[in-house]
């Protein structure tokens, strides 16, 4: 092997690599998950970070309420697991894209939200038609819609 079939070698990778699509950017982003022992479907909302890049780590709590509230997340906008991501609450099954958005954007908020299990949304998937929900963001400037949402579609 030569000099020349090296260089060449290496400025075909360079070309390729340049052609795939972009890693996310925030891949390696820390999500610790909080979930009832009981739960099966935070688990799979946590197989689509893994999937999209995030270095995810589930803890199994017995009283929820409590880390909901430590983490400033309103009770009416609660759901079955509540996540830390990027110093922000990440409350239910919000979409990947949501998540995406809010990091890169860094609001002044306490977190965002999808209040309940709509059938559809990330890691409610049923198979049957998803519902049209909306994720909130949500803290001491009070709560706004931050996207519409069907299944993990942006509308």
């Amino acid at each position: 092997m030569n000099g020349s079939t090296t260089r060449r070698g290496a400025l075909f990778c360079l070309a390729g690599a340049a052609l795939l699509p972009a890693a996310p950017a925030l891949a390696g982003e820390k999500a610790l998950v909080h979930r009832s022992p009981t739960c099966g479907c935070c688990g799979k909302w946590a197989e689509q970070l893994r999937a999209a890049g995030y270095d995810v780590s589930i803890v199994p709590e017995s009283d929820m309420p409590a880390v909901k509230q430590r983490l400033g997340v309103p009770a009416e906008l609660g759901s079955c697991h509540t996540a830390e991501i990027g110093g922000y609450a990440v409350e239910g099954h919000v979409p990947v894209a949501a998540i995406a958005r809010l990091l890169k954007e860094k609001p002044q908020a306490t977190g965002i939200a999808v209040p309940g299990m709509p059938s559809g949304s990330p890691g409610m998937e049923t198979g049957g038609e998803a519902d049209e929900y909306e994720v909130i963001l949500f803290g001491p400037k009070g709560r706004q819609g931050y996207g519409k949402f069907r299944g993990s579609a942006p509308l």
